[in-house]
């Protein structure tokens, strides 16, 4: 669950670049960092004055959002009543900060999150996004009233002393549980609620904050305004401020950097204090009463209109000049004469009348943290550093979004948004963010470094780096652009006088000793010696005259060297920090970072791709498009395709290609999958079927470029990039021919029937993972059991030479018996091209013909030719089902076995069962079906066995037969019964979705066949062991895994059927892809047939199903010549009634 905001405001300082933080906002709802439903409304709003402090920024933004809200409502005023059903987000991006040019909410963290919808940096703001979206507006409970209480009243003695404000008649609080509990804000469970009413929320981007998942906080009735605090130790709250809340739970005052009596009073019985987080809830009402306050001088001043309408500036604090306003320990005497000058205390006399009546409640959320980002680097680097608490909903890494050497980087290391290329070392305790460097390069302990090109690589490798800040910074100078780069170390502390205070870690007359500079080089004449500080000095070149400045003219600070550099540094003009801040390109420096994203993107791609990693490049895609990087990862992409030397490597990039363009069309242009046979594409698809993949992808994608202008355009690119990636994955698994021998036996005499009869085949456990090219680039592993049904052979082919150089193509019904249901002759080699194509007549067949190497196509021989010479006279062959199209079975693939054993025997060779099963794969690859190797398998092999295949190529199952303990083949035997649902399905369609998937590695398709190989190894142990309900527990959870693979595949008939044959079953599963076909059921009873009939026929909804008895075949497929009198054939013709 979480809020949908009506209004996201983000905040930032006069002359901070509003268009670029505009943008950042427009970019996450673009890739999903909003939430699946973002606000209608995303604003950056620059503060009116320089100096307007959190209080004036959080009134302007709310006028500002209110002022929109009453636009998109039809209003020509703003009007207050939009607020009443608004939920509102005001961010406050504060104050400049010393180690992110960007400010602390655009402060990168070391997190990378494999679940989110696109690739992206995380900053603070979205970490506090995050909180606030998913965690603490939403998750609730009126059990935070007997925490908070409980922790935080004041506890008796002392209180009038310390605080002179205390209301008359306060003496103590020993009653405060028991008023608790007449009150009734101590329940005994918490109650779970819908969440935060309308109203505004204010937060500050100046803190890493994290909370637990739930935490806890009752909005029922809530009046007035909310707090929310963290606890933290009495030492960490002596510089910051801290809660007092009386015996109600409602604030009392608000204590900042407070003696230790003082923070002693805000203490509960574990000793922490609720600290000020920079969080504030404002009901609907409040915030309609701050809102009217923006017209009464002098708080107008704090809006752009007074801005607009001349007012003179006013600061304001959000908590110590509104929120202390509702604090109930406080006298309006002591809030107004607490304001500085007059417009302030003016401004207080108007906050304290038009709020003071609103209850101020706080709500303390235990197992929350809150850290301030200090100016101190060594807080800094630790707050990077160390692991989050157990609360936060992030985590934490070495390495986030960065190219780098891994075993390079110490424990205790960081490295975020960097590409760094060869021997780049990192000490524990530092921290690299937003650099591209070239080894070799050492980088000591306490370092932070950021913002540095590769350009400044050859500058550091003459420089020990040791407890330093060194960072590059894009600054404009009016209309110049230019890169300045600033030093200091680590313990520098940028405010203190210089007279005690320290540069580079070391006192200021030891630096100025070393490198020959002196006082008046960094700080006027005039200027007092207390204001003289490491912030205000002029240390860092800017421009020279005459030559390029960089990164070695600070660097030389380090090590100096006498005369040249300080000469070449004095002749430079120089800035102070305080100077250069005012300065700083926003835009320019989030660009960069951008940019260095992306580059560093384009090596995850070769690395993820030529490594055949399975992480998921599809979120980087989605970023890249949203952000304008497509082309540079559309090159990349081509790139390696065309580069590899291997055709599944190519053919995951080509997949990558597609998963852009589809991106690229958001949403429009119509349904993935489609066509992908236009003749734009045919000289492409051409060279890849060749084998020249390099010359195929260069030409595809100088054919992409003419499909780029419209969504259409895009989405049929994409489906003919899949098309050509099935070229290479044909090519790739056509590998297994290697596995396939042919020998040579006696021909059989002219019009004699070579006959050969299949069982059906159950899937138990592991499919999918057979699958192309999962099989390969993965391994897979599936049990299946060879099987009869209803007592007969449901798949058979049949092949005789005949006279006429001609190939008689004849597909049967039922039974041998039953009407031709298609015939066709082929005479010419042309009545042969379509046999790529699986819905023409007669692919299969044909597409056998051609890899049994009967015939060769293409070839300068005429079909008639061909088969006078090798076999005088042409090939009849009968093909026949007794199960429905789609049944699951594995028909086709299995009939496609029996129609290769059937050819090889009539043309006088002879084939082994391993060899069946690698030539079908090779035929479906040409047949252009894509299918895997389960169904052949089972159908092929006898009983019950698992297949195997290795992630590698050339693509080799291997089968093992599963020994089952003595008279268990009956059991299983009487267990299982065959259910058509009557409902058909298509496997392609399925088909074309999971490889999808699987290519762009999708978390969850890669934890499934993960998932599915395991449970298939489970499976096989269950049968070694005859343990029936283990068995079925495999049956279910294969069910689960395949519904996770393919979306969609569970019809609600099956559903339904599935739900009331429960109770009876130990499990169930739709064979095959799912979608229709036959679910097959082990019963917890034997031979329960007609009982399941009978369920099934009270149940509603089913349609026409139908139940089939099943056994467990043990011979396996049979090749017999029959003569010329089939009537000679002694295999069972029942029909099977379905």
């Amino acid at each position: 669950m979480a809020v949908e905001w009506s209004v996201l405001v983000l905040t930032c300082q006069r002359g901070g670049c509003v268009s670029a933080f505009q943008r950042e906002l427009e970019v996450r709802r673009l890739r999903g960092g909003l939430g699946p439903r973002p606000p209608p409304l995303l604003l950056a709003v620059e503060d009116p004055w320089a100096s307007l402090g959190s209080g004036g920024a959080t009134l302007n933004a709310l006028l500002v959002a209110a002022e929109h809200l009453s636009a998109r409502a039809g209003c020509t005023v703003v009007t207050s009543d939009v607020l009443k059903e608004a939920h509102i987000l005001i961010l406050h991006t504060g104050r400049d900060f010393s180690f992110d040019d960007c400010g602390r909410a655009f402060t990168c963290l070391p997190v990378e999150e494999p679940s989110a919808v696109a690739e992206a940096l995380v900053c603070n703001l979205d970490s506090l996004l995050g909180t606030m979206t998913h965690r603490v507006c939403v998750a609730c409970g009126t059990g935070f009233w007997a925490s908070a209480v409980q922790c935080w009243a004041p506890r008796c003695g002392g209180l009038r002393d310390a605080f002179s404000w205390l209301p008359a008649g306060w003496e103590g609080c020993e009653g405060w549980a028991s008023s608790l509990l007449s009150l009734g804000m101590w329940p005994l469970s918490q109650q779970l609620c819908v969440g935060s009413p309308p109203g505004v929320w204010v937060c500050s981007t100046d803190m890493l904050l994290t909370m637990p998942s739930a935490p806890g906080i009752n909005w029922d009735g809530l009046q007035g305004v909310r707090v929310i605090a963290v606890p933290g130790s009495q030492a960490y709250a002596r510089n910051h401020g801290v809660y007092l809340t009386d015996e109600q739970g409602l604030v009392h005052n608000i204590i900042y950097k407070g003696t230790e009596a003082q923070i002693q009073q805000c203490a509960g019985p574990d000793g922490t204090v609720p600290l000020v987080c920079g969080v504030v809830f404002f009901s609907s009402d409040a915030a309609e009463q701050l809102l009217a306050t923006h017209v009464i001088p002098p708080l107008d001043a704090c809006t752009y209109m007074g801005l607009d309408s001349g007012a003179p500036p006013i600061q304001l604090s959000l908590f110590f000049d509104i929120v202390l306003s509702m604090a109930r320990g406080v006298t309006e005497q002591d809030f107004v004469k607490g304001g500085g000058d007059t417009s302030v205390r003016n401004a207080r006399s108007v906050l304290w009348a038009a709020l003071h009546t609103f209850p101020l409640s706080m709500a303390c959320i235990s197992n929350a943290s809150y850290d301030y980002m200090t100016t101190s680097a060594s807080d800094h680097i630790r707050s990077l550093t160390l692991l989050p608490s157990s609360a936060s909903h992030l985590f934490f890494c070495k390495t986030a979004h960065s190219h780098v050497d891994p075993c390079l980087l110490e424990d205790g290391s960081s490295v975020t948004n960097c590409l760094l290329e060869g021997a780049v070392r990192l000490a524990a305790g530092s921290v690299i963010q937003h650099c591209h460097l070239q080894g070799p390069l050492e980088i000591g302990p306490g370092c932070l470094l950021s913002g540095l090109a590769v350009g400044s690589s050859p500058a550091l490798q003459g420089f020990p780096l040791r407890d330093v800040v060194l960072q590059g910074h894009h600054v404009q100078l009016r209309d110049l652009p230019c890169r300045v780069f600033t030093l200091s170390g680590r313990l520098d502390d940028w405010q203190s006088p210089a007279e005690r205070a320290t540069y580079l870690n070391m006192p200021w007359a030891e630096f100025f000793h070393r490198t020959g500079i002196r006082e008046g080089d960094l700080w006027d004449a005039e200027m007092p010696q207390g204001s003289r500080c490491l912030l205000s000095a002029r240390l860092f070149p800017v421009l020279h005259a005459h030559e390029a400045l960089g990164l070695e003219d600070v660097l030389w600070l380090l090590a100096p060297v006498a005369g040249k550099r300080l000469a070449r540094w004095r002749a430079a003009w120089r800035m102070s920090w305080q100077e250069l801040l005012p300065c700083l390109d926003k835009a320019a420096e989030l660009g960069a970072r951008q940019a260095l994203f992306f580059l560093q993107g384009q090596h995850k791609v070769r690395r993820v791709l030529l490594e055949r990693q399975d992480s998921s490049l599809l979120p980087l895609a989605r970023s890249a498009v949203h952000e304008g990087y497509h082309e540079a990862l559309l090159g990349t992409l081509d790139e390696v395709a065309s580069t590899a030397g291997d055709a599944g490597i190519a053919a995951r990039a080509l997949a990558c290609i597609a998963e852009v363009l589809g991106c690229m069309a958001r949403g429009e242009g119509g349904l993935r999958s489609g066509p992908a046979a236009n003749r734009e594409w045919a000289s492409a698809f051409e060279r890849l079927e060749s084998g020249d993949i390099a010359s195929g992808v260069w030409e595809l994608a100088a054919e992409r470029q003419k499909w780029m202008s419209r969504p259409a355009l895009l989405v049929r690119a994409a489906r003919h990039y899949e098309g050509a990636e099935q070229i290479l994955v044909r090519h790739a698994v056509m590998s297994s021919c290697q596995f396939v021998t042919v020998g040579q036996a006696e021909l059989p005499p002219l019009g004699h029937w070579v006959q050969v009869v299949c069982p059906a085949r159950l899937d138990l456990s592991g499919g999918w993972s057979d699958t192309p090219p999962i099989t390969y680039e993965h391994g897979g592993a599936v049990v299946d059991v060879a099987v009869l049904v209803d007592g007969c052979w449901p798949i058979s082919a049949r092949v005789r030479r005949i006279s006429e150089p001609e190939l008689r193509l004849v597909s049967l019904g039922g039974t041998l018996q039953s009407e031709v249901v298609a015939e066709l002759v082929c005479r010419e080699l042309e009545h042969l091209q379509d046999y790529c194509q699986p819905h023409a007549p007669g692919a299969l067949l044909k597409a056998a013909f051609i890899c049994s190497q009967i015939v060769q196509f293409p070839s300068q021989k005429p079909l008639q030719v061909q088969l006078m010479e090798n076999f005088r006279g042409g090939f009849e062959v009968h093909t026949w089902s007794k199960l429905p199209h789609g049944s699951g079975l594995g028909t086709s693939s299995i009939l496609a076995g029996a129609v290769m054993a059937s050819l090889y025997r009539a043309a006088g060779k002879a084939a082994s069962t391993e060899s069946l099963i690698h030539a079908v794969l090779h035929l479906e690859q040409r047949l252009t079906t894509g299918g895997g190797w389960q169904d052949q398998v089972g159908g092929l092999v006898p009983g019950i066995k698992i297949g195997r295949s290795k992630a590698q190529l050339p693509l080799r199952v291997e089968v093992e037969e599963i020994q089952v303990p003595n008279g268990f083949t009956q059991t299983l035997n009487d267990h299982l019964l065959l259910v058509y649902t009557g409902k058909t399905r298509l496997a392609r369609n399925l088909l074309q979705d999971v490889v999808r998937n699987w290519y762009a590695r999708l978390p969850s398709a890669v934890q499934n066949v993960d998932a599915l190989v395991r449970n298939a190894e489970e499976c096989a142990q269950a049968l070694r062991q005859g343990n029936l309900p283990l068995i079925g527990k495999c049956l279910d959870c294969y069910w689960q895994q395949k519904k996770c693979m393919a979306p969609g595949c569970e019809p609600l008939a099956v559903g339904r059927m599935m739900d009331a044959l429960r109770p009876y079953v130990y499990g169930q599963c739709l064979a095959g892809a799912g979608g229709g076909g036959f679910l097959y059921v082990l019963t917890r009873a034997p031979r329960q047939k007609e009982v399941l009939h009978q369920i099934l026929a009270k149940t509603e909804g089913l349609g026409n199903f139908s139940i089939h008895s099943i056994k467990v075949d043990t011979s396996g497929f049979s090749v017999k010549v029959v003569g010329c009198d089939t009537e000679d054939c002694a295999w069972p013709r029942e029909h099977m009634a379905v």
